[in-house]
């Protein structure tokens, strides 16, 4: 009959299916390598060359002061700890909340308007924008009026984690199926409420996965808190106060000086941002897994 199809001229397309996904499954596999592969040797590297700096004068390295004298042999890379996470505590709290407000205004109530198109643009425009052109922003902005401080630091890092947090959260929210908000509105929801109680809740696996991932980009920033942060070498708790350090900065300056003593320090501040990062992702994956099954 006319029109009619049967199963064997159905098989040459599955066959022909079956080899297309094998391939696809072949260069999946080998692009996972590729990445892999150069991973691996990175991590190999920091902790053979770093572990043993770290963990030979355990705990000292992880709570003594910086050496003033960059020749000297010897610990410790404490106030680069606090440093760290008091400049990248401090670009979190600016930049999470102000990147998912925006990413909620462009993809829930201006979607179509003019403003928001700038605005989208604008953040497209900011990803793209070397750090060091944002440290140097901050420096004219706040540095040259207030001086070196940690604050300074989380300004140039949010700037960076800012357009980040914008586009995966505003690609989360364009995941959420509408009938989730229909079904809301139907129940006599505001939009807000809506947004507060059925959008973001539903997003939320994706935006933790997008701010995490602009945390760990900012973490390891350097040329911003070249211009905002200073150099000290001693504990700075305040976020306002006085000139302050990071890992990032720290690794920086011991890694470009021509002394071993000074090289090793870098290797085991490589070490501990890597695990800093590795750390505070797992606790807010543990966190938010806990929070979603309760």
């Amino acid at each position: 009959m006319i029109g009619t199809v049967t199963a064997t001229d159905l098989r040459p397309r599955r066959s022909w299916r079956r080899v297309k996904s094998s391939i696809m499954t072949c260069l999946m596999g080998a692009a996972l390598v590729a990445i892999v592969i150069p991973l691996a040797a990175v991590l190999w590297a920091l902790f053979d060359k770093g572990a043993g700096v770290a963990f030979r004068s355990f705990p000292d390295f992880f709570t003594a002061e910086i050496p003033v004298v960059s020749r000297r042999a010897g610990p410790g890379m404490g106030p680069a700890i606090v440093g760290t996470l008091l400049v990248t505590t401090g670009a979190a709290l600016l930049a999470v909340p102000l990147g998912i407000l925006g990413a909620v205004y462009l993809h829930e109530y201006g979607r179509g308007s003019r403003f928001a198109g700038l605005v989208r643009f604008m953040a497209m425009v900011m990803t793209g924008v070397p750090s060091i052109v944002m440290g140097l922003f901050v420096y004219v902005i706040w540095t040259m009026r207030f001086g070196y401080s940690a604050f300074g630091g989380s300004l140039g890092l949010a700037c960076l984690m800012l357009p980040i947090v914008i586009g995966s959260t505003e690609q989360m929210l364009r995941l959420v199926p509408n009938p989730l908000r229909e079904a809301s509105y139907a129940l006599g929801a505001s939009k807000a409420r809506t947004i507060l109680t059925i959008v973001l809740p539903a997003a939320s696996p994706g935006i933790v996965s997008g701010c995490l991932l602009a945390i760990a980009r900012a973490a390891g920033e350097t040329a911003p808190l070249l211009f905002t942060v200073g150099a000290a070498s001693a504990y700075n708790p305040h976020l306002f106060e006085e000139a302050n350090t990071a890992l990032s900065a720290q690794i920086f300056g011991n890694a470009t000086a021509s002394f071993v003593a000074a090289q090793d320090r870098a290797w085991g501040a490589a070490l501990t941002l890597v695990m800093l990062t590795f750390v505070a992702t797992l606790a807010a994956r543990l966190l938010f897994s806990r929070k979603r099954s309760a």
